[in-house]
């Protein structure tokens, strides 16, 4: 998440100080990023020495506002003209975790598996009754929605990837089974000499 093209985003709509920065984001957002207050204006602080956004005098109640600068804008149109790249896909906690689980010996990576998806599907069940207790209209309310659907739609992936890893596993044990038998060695005699593939222990 780039909170940086976040609050210039933000300041397009006009000056703001840090707290309201925050709450903005979090109103688009429904809070499913929440932000620091100490990272809005260390965020500020970065974006004003760069010459993206600007002093812009106090509110009423003393608030340091921000605006932004002719420069900022030009990053921020750049922003959102620009894809994001995949190249460089952040880590995934979950798929080091499986990586992780088949390598090592000991680990029951069918209840691994089993235990991820569980929770996932529980999420996915809070994300669909978010979406279907939602009755708000407005540009606010479009924007909670979006980002629900984001969840919604990545969460459906991530328990198809999982049952995608389970019948990987269940094949993986087949042929493992079917290639000692071939060689006249049991299941037990290659136990070390592969990863392990689930439910093994030592």
């Amino acid at each position: 998440m780039s909170v940086r093209q976040a609050m210039l985003a933000l300041l397009e709509q006009g000056p703001m100080y840090g707290y309201q920065l925050r709450a903005e984001f979090e109103d688009r957002t429904g809070s499913t990023w929440p932000l620091n207050v100490g990272q809005v204006y260390t965020t500020l602080s970065r974006l004003e020495r760069d010459g993206l956004v600007e002093a812009a005098g106090t509110d009423e109640e003393g608030h340091a506002l921000y605006r932004l600068t002719e420069q900022g804008r030009t990053e921020l149109s750049a922003w959102f003209s620009t894809p994001v790249r995949r190249t460089q896909p952040p880590r995934d906690e979950l798929a080091i975790k499986l990586a992780l689980a088949v390598t090592i010996t000991g680990v029951d990576v069918p209840a691994v598996i089993q235990a991820q998806r569980s929770a996932t599907l529980r999420a996915l069940q809070d994300y669909t009754r978010l979406k279907q207790g939602s009755r708000e209209e407005g540009p606010p309310a479009l924007a909670w929605s979006l980002v629900l659907d984001s969840l919604v739609f990545a969460a459906e992936a991530e328990i198809r990837w999982l049952d995608h890893c389970e019948a990987r596993l269940a094949r993986s044990a087949r042929e493992h089974a079917a290639s000692g038998a071939a060689t006249g060695q049991g299941p037990a005699a290659g136990r070390h000499a592969r990863p392990v593939t689930g439910g093994e222990r030592r």
